[in-house]
């Protein structure tokens, strides 16, 4: 499991969010999305802690806490949600359409 770290500064890096997290226990990894076109941190990331135990005490102690002038936002991550296909259509295959069709009837 890991844990969501929210509204951070756009000024954080990995180092920055191991370092806080260190001081509750063992971090295992830190992801820090990106923007795909400014390459800026997207405001939120993601660490894996070592254990169960040292996830809760770091969602704890950091939750609503201030650091890098921001209110952090700390709890348990979400899985991921099945978005489909990132092509369009529907959830049934159809990819929409419409429109002039020249084909025969």
């Amino acid at each position: 499991m890991s844990i969501y770290v929210g509204n951070l500064s756009y000024e954080v890096t990995q180092d920055d969010l191991n370092s806080v997290f260190a001081e509750h226990g063992t971090v295992k990894r830190v992801q820090l999305p990106t923007d795909r076109e400014t390459g800026r941190p997207r405001g939120f990331a993601f660490v894996e802690m070592g254990t169960e135990a040292e996830e809760t005490a770091a969602i704890e102690a950091l939750d609503g806490a201030e650091w890098m002038g921001r209110d952090l936002k700390v709890n348990k991550a979400k899985p991921k949600e099945d978005r489909g296909g990132s092509f369009g259509g529907d959830r049934r295959g159809n990819s929409g359409g419409g429109g002039y069709s020249r084909g025969r009837y």
